[in-house]
């Protein structure tokens, strides 16, 4: 038994959103406010603590329509909306064998069902909405006639709580809705649409809900949350439901954990077992010893207190007695040691520190791992938690495990990270009834914005939280979910390159707002170089830069279509001419051979990208008139791409007029339009010879044929790097094409983070 997948709806911005989970391990990953904790937030919520739902946990545009059914309660109009088709829910749908049908008994939505989906909706809803209106009526009549004297002794109107119905909701919605379940329908499950949004079926009105919670004793959870101490997404209005966290709150010395561990599973004093007497005996024989000394130390000051009259008029004696506990001894500074060195060689003279004098990040992966140890445990019952007030319940084991863990990275350093999530879930298993057996499941969810994280993590596990604009006016932006297992696939050699590509630059693509692929190491020395200090807006966003040939480019299509991010091609033209040659058969044959860009004269692009995904044309002629909206592609479902290249340029000529030269590369084209800064430039070969080139002052056509020349060899990488070191950063001006898409690339990316900002006024945890 598994969880197969999830549908959110109505829940800050997962408006309808479908999330799969993987049979181990799925990692939920995303750019900022993309909604990885809002998912991780309404499991929290729906499956652990079903009261702590708050307003802000509504979909925002859902508040529109919630004040519209206030308006209507007011002037006592026919109530067009319909108040818990706005409230938040959840589907959770199990994968389950007939071998498994006695623990799913209970939530089978018919006798004919024979393994496979079961769904139950967990859904919130009015408890009595008739009472809610007369409530709300009864606190607008009293908010509508407050007012106070003015300085006439006239009447003002003064605005007080509650101004409309979501603001009477900020206050009293706990007291008014409670969460119910409800089987679904196998045989109606719809796949998500095409824009990735969730389907979920239409709950029949004759739909009964479960008497009980249909996943206590199915489902074990636990988590381990990022314990945000500033503005938290989740904070506790009004206390903390104690009765219903069953997550245990983060501590980092292993001290700690060791006596939170002891107490759940080895305190002999509770329930007693026949191997804890002995234990006890000494405790207690330790305590008779240790009160005989004490009494024996204090007789005299007692015997002082007692001649004062004190502390009673009946002078009763005083008493020691003493109460050992196992615990205390884990309760001082250097309870737990780490060994640093053994100078004897044989582990009788070991120099020891205590736990504090390790480093933070390994304390905190230590912390974390007994966290997870713990979990395990009291999921298989080990120890004392096989009894439950002297009962045992050790056969009480629910068939899944299902693990949250919320940005791990907020406890750990980076090398860390990729320790964690190597070993978190195989950690989870390590029982002698779990390991590779079927019996029980173990399922973890980890939410991340650490590139480690993903880095080491399997691709097929990742799911990509992608933002997508607002439907239409009135509504907010929202999120859907990518199966990226689709996407890295046991596909084709494409889809092969792509994964082990990411794997080798270790890259953060799934966390960045958007994305520039660049052809060489030159533009990827240089580009970062043009936005910071050419394109200050831009510095300021999460951009990733993939260097990549343009033969390889278009091979992350498929990717790039799943996340959605504004994307930025930096491409050359690769013009290519015909020649004919002779083969080996002695007959001729045409070959298309690297050339210098010209017009008129039948070249072609030898760029796959320009071929095959933008703008998809061949010929050099269609490339160079190519107008400046049609760098632009439109094809991309809900994201926006941009393919720059080479375009002519104006250089100053030895004769009247100026030169229209068409560039092949990006040095060429760095180099024509930069002419005076270049001259300065000084380091490698490459550069001494550039500035021998420019220095000699050739007309544009000569100049071209030149450097076409010269880079067919040069050393690109360090002369880029000299470029770098050019005294006044600002004077290197970006090629025009380059400024061009930077300048694009600017604008798409900014559009998306202010609009998402605006709408929403909060980070990733927000709506």
């Amino acid at each position: 038994m598994r969880i197969k997948f999830i549908e959110i709806s109505n829940f800050r911005k997962l408006k309808s959103t479908h999330l799969d989970f993987d049979q181990k391990t799925t990692i939920l990953v995303g750019a900022n406010n993309s909604g990885k904790t809002s998912a991780m937030v309404a499991l929290r919520i729906f499956l652990l603590s079903p009261n702590r739902l708050a307003l802000r946990d509504v979909t925002i545009a859902n508040w529109t329509k919630i004040d519209l059914l206030g308006e209507d309660w007011e002037t006592d109009a026919e109530a067009t909306v319909d108040f818990d088709a706005l409230l938040p829910s959840v589907d959770v749908w199990l994968d389950v064998p007939l071998s498994e049908i006695q623990h799913v008994v209970h939530i089978l939505p018919t006798l004919d069902w024979s393994g496979g989906l079961l769904g139950v909706r967990l859904k919130y809803h009015a408890k009595d909405l008739e009472k809610l209106k007369a409530e709300y009526l009864a606190q607008r009549s009293a908010a509508r006639d407050a007012s106070t004297a003015g300085p006439n002794g006239e009447a003002i109107k003064i605005a007080v709580w509650p101004r409309n119905l979501t603001d009477f909701l900020e206050r009293r919605l706990r007291a008014h809705i409670e969460l119910s379940a409800y089987p679904l329908d196998p045989a109606e499950v719809t796949p998500p649409g095409k824009n990735g949004l969730a389907i979920p079926q239409t709950l029949p009105a004759s739909a009964l809900a479960f008497d009980q919670p249909p996943f206590r004793k199915l489902i074990k959870i636990d988590e381990i949350a990022a314990q945000r101490d500033f503005a938290d997404a989740v904070g506790n209005e009004g206390g903390e439901d104690k009765g219903e966290a069953t997550s245990r709150r983060f501590k980092r010395r292993l001290s700690d954990q060791l006596r939170s561990y002891y107490d759940r599973h080895l305190d002999p004093s509770k329930t007693p077992s026949d191997k804890d007497y002995e234990a006890l005996g000494a405790i207690q024989a330790a305590e008779r010893s240790f009160d005989a000394r004490l009494e024996a130390g204090f007789a005299t000051a007692f015997e002082e207190l007692e001649d004062l009259g004190y502390p009673g008029m009946n002078n009763p004696k005083l008493k020691l007695s003493t109460l050992l506990r196992a615990t205390d001894g884990l309760k001082h500074g250097s309870s737990v040691q780490y060994q640093v060195a053994d100078p004897s060689g044989d582990g009788t003279k070991t120099l020891k520190l205590p736990e504090d004098y390790s480093g933070l990040g390994y304390q905190n992966l230590i912390a974390m791992v007994f966290m997870l140890m713990g979990f395990r445990d009291e999921w298989m019952r080990v120890e004392k938690a096989g009894l439950l007030e002297g009962v045992d319940v050790s056969h009480e084991i629910q068939p899944l495990h299902l693990v949250l863990v919320e940005e791990p990275e907020a406890h750990l350093h980076a090398q860390v990270q990729q320790v964690f999530i190597n070993k978190a879930y195989n950690l989870l298993r390590k029982h002698p009834d779990l390991g590779a057996e079927e019996s029980y499941c173990t399922q973890l969810v980890v939410s991340t914005h650490s590139s480690h994280v993903a880095h080491e993590a399997d691709f097929a596990s990742l799911r990509y939280f992608r933002r997508r604009a607002a439907a239409s006016k009135g509504e907010t932006p929202t999120t859907t979910v990518a199966n990226l297992s689709h996407i890295f696939g046991d596909g084709d050699d494409t889809k092969r390159f792509v994964k082990r590509y990411l794997k080798a630059t270790h890259c953060d693509l799934f966390f960045a707002d958007g994305v520039i692929f660049v052809e060489g190491q030159a533009e990827r020395i240089l580009v970062p170089h043009f936005i910071r200090h050419h394109f200050p807006e831009l510095s300021r966003r999460y951009v990733t830069l993939l260097e990549l040939g343009g033969s390889h480019v278009h091979s992350f299509r498929d990717l790039i279509d799943a996340l959605g991010i504004a994307t930025l091609i930096i491409g050359d033209l690769d013009a290519t001419a015909a020649v004919k040659i002779i083969d080996k058969n002695g007959k001729e044959a045409t070959r298309w051979k690297s050339a210098r860009p010209e017009q008129g004269k039948e070249q072609r692009t030898a760029n796959s990208v320009l071929k095959e995904w933008h703008p998809k044309k061949k010929l050099i002629d269609e490339l160079v008139a190519l107008a400046p909206e049609g760098h632009v592609s439109d094809e991309g479902e809900d994201y926006e791409l941009y393919v720059a290249y080479q375009k002519p340029v104006k250089i100053k000529s030895l004769g009247p007029g100026d030169d229209i030269i068409i560039p092949r590369t990006f040095e060429d084209a760095l180099i024509l339009e930069n002419l005076a800064t270049i001259g300065n430039v000084e380091g490698s070969v490459t550069s001494v010879k550039v500035r021998s080139i420019v220095a000699q002052g050739l007309s544009g056509d000569d100049l071209e044929d030149e450097l076409f020349e010269l880079l067919k060899t040069a050393e690109k990488a360090a002369f880029a790097l000299d470029c770098l070191m050019i005294e006044n950063p600002t004077a290197l001006e970006p090629p025009s094409y380059i400024a061009a898409g930077l300048k694009w690339f600017e604008r798409a990316v900014s559009k998306d983070i202010a609009e998402s900002e605006l709408k929403t006024g909060k980070a990733d945890g927000g709506h």
